[in-house]
């Protein structure tokens, strides 16, 4: 018995191990590059030398047209100079002498990648200054290993990021509606152009919300991408990847089918109740202040902890916070949602002090 036992022991272990390879090589791809995040809540799906430093190309913009948008105001005139149209590379084909407004050259630069439009957002928005505005804001979000040198992404040894950085950024990214609007056309006529986007992803794939490609001879094809469905976004970042477009479809095909946002909880949801003292009622109702959703592979579930009083005074609002909810994925937490006060309590005055309390109630 103790043999067939061990022999049982050592097949379930052989399969789990088996499904565990088949999980963890489920999807590949040919970049020297690459990860796959959740947008929402951070969680990485997937990624391959995922912290390598590399040349990023064109997938600057997003950092220069996020820097922008932020900072710009979109109905601005640019008049072009003629450095800008001597730039090398990709182009807007913009013409000295004629006048823009700002939000025109960023649809120059994200669809037509326009490495002239780089430089005249650049001037336009921080002068000899707008450098240092995108390694500040890379600095913000937590981007370590990024340095950028120029707004367009042309070769530079001090101009670099990482598959993760540039997923950071782009989750930024796609919070800004405006940057949403621009980098998710297809193609527009404005500012007497007619520009289609170069970004074949939003044809192929579905809820592709666009971003940005990239090439140089020494970065290769580099590609950064969005796509939501069911109110779940995903990232995907390659780097040096001759295969992009069907690595990223195949990306997507995996993260939405192994990590399916599960909602945790959602607001307005009960969660609990708090006892109230020198209350019109003896308990309040606890209630989620916002949603909370995770992706979870299958199998996963997530472990909570509350954190609130066991008694309150009165008054009481509805919406003022009295805990929170913390979500915990083994070990880790991953999210936290504030717990707040279901209901209006009043004080429950006595009853010659609530017949004075309705009197004076009327005063002005």
């Amino acid at each position: 018995m103790p043999t067939i036992r061990r022999v049982f022991s050592f097949l379930f272990a052989v399969l789990l191990l088996s499904v565990m390879t088949c999980r963890a090589s489920a999807v590949s791809t040919s970049a020297t590059s690459s990860i796959l995040l959740d947008a929402g809540s951070g969680r990485v799906l997937y990624e391959h030398n995922a912290d390598k430093q590399m040349l990023i190309a064109s997938t600057t913009k997003i950092m220069t047209a996020l820097v922008a948008i932020e900072n710009g105001d979109l109905d601005q005139v640019v008049t072009v100079k003629r450095t800008y149209t001597l730039v090398e590379g990709s182009s807007m084909y913009l013409k000295e002498g004629e006048k823009l407004t700002l939000e025109t050259l960023l649809y120059g630069l994200m669809l037509c990648s326009g490495n002239d439009a780089a430089l005249a957002v650049a001037d336009a928005v921080g002068g000899s200054d707008f450098i240092d505005m995108m390694n500040d804001k890379a600095e913000e979000l937590g981007m370590s290993s990024t340095s950028f040198a120029n707004p367009n992404g042309l070769d530079d040894e001090k101009h670099y990021s990482t598959a993760r950085d540039m997923a950071i950024l782009a989750a930024e990214a796609m919070k800004n509606q405006t940057f949403v609007r621009i980098a998710s056309t297809k193609s527009v006529s404005i500012g007497g152009r007619l520009m289609s986007n170069h970004n074949k992803l939003l044809n192929m794939v579905d809820g592709c919300l666009g971003l940005k490609t990239g090439y140089t001879k020494a970065a290769g094809r580099t590609l950064v991408s969005c796509v939501q469905r069911h109110g779940q976004m995903l990232v995907a970042v390659t780097l040096q990847d001759g295969n992009d477009w069907a690595d990223h479809a195949a990306l997507y095909d995996y993260g939405f089918s192994t990590y399916p946002a599960s909602t945790q909880v959602t607001a307005g949801e009960r969660v609990g109740v708090v006892g109230v003292t020198g209350g019109t009622v003896s308990r309040v109702p606890l209630a989620a202040a916002d949603t909370f959703s995770y992706p979870l592979a299958q199998g996963e579930k997530l472990r909570t902890e509350t954190d609130f009083p066991e008694e309150v005074s009165a008054p009481l609002y509805a919406g003022t916070p009295l805990g929170e909810i913390r979500f915990y994925l083994g070990e880790q937490e991953v999210g936290c949602v504030e717990l707040v006060c279901g209901q209006d309590v009043e004080l429950d005055f006595p009853e010659p002090v609530s017949f004075l309390h309705r009197i004076f109630s009327f005063l002005p």
